[in-house]
């Protein structure tokens, strides 16, 4: 029996095609996509919910000071002339830190493997388009909103809904959907 479906793809191709369904379906929450490449993206799914739910609450939170540059009402750097030249003024700051325990830490890298990193971009372009986009943390995602999601729940976490035969080529199109 097959570990996995070749999909008609080279490994690398293949790879990143699931990378990618993986990443789009947490971030998104569905996709449409086929059913032979659903039932693989599940798996994938699955495995990095099941990991997320596990290791949610392994960490532990520390206070570090932060040096952090004071800044004016328009968002500039504060800047003061010291010895005839411009310097930057900086304030300390104690911020509270979470530190990964080291079975959540190797999950993260574990995620991280799969996981593509998300650009969120604003829907209207103009001024400031290039300042509103950011990129988005999957890996936080997953630890912070998703894992405590699905606590109680002992796996099962996405569904697969047929939706019948595509126009082109009569193959068999499905919603995958986080539960």
């Amino acid at each position: 029996m097959a570990k996995y479906r070749k999909l008609s793809r080279t490994s690398d191709q293949r790879k990143a095609l699931l990378r990618n369904q993986v990443t789009n379906l947490l971030y998104h929450g569905r996709i449409i996509t086929t059913e032979a490449k659903a039932k693989e993206v599940q798996k994938i799914a699955d495995g990095l919910i099941a990991l997320a739910v596990k290791e949610k609450d392994n960490y532990e939170t520390v206070t570090v000071e932060a040096k952090v540059a004071r800044k004016d009402k328009d968002g500039k750097r504060v800047k003061e002339v010291v010895d005839g030249k411009k310097v930057t003024v900086y304030d300390t700051v104690n911020k509270d830190i979470k530190k990964d325990l080291p079975s959540r830490l190797h999950a993260r890298r574990q995620m991280m493997k799969v996981l593509y990193t998300v650009t969120d971009k604003p829907v209207q372009k103009g001024a400031g388009y290039k300042k509103a986009t950011k990129e988005v943390d999957m890996v936080a995602k997953l630890f912070d909103e998703i894992g405590p999601k699905y606590a109680g729940r002992n796996g099962g976490y996405t569904r697969i809904i047929k939706i019948g035969p595509r126009k082109g080529d009569a193959a068999m199109e499905v919603v995958l959907e986080l539960v």
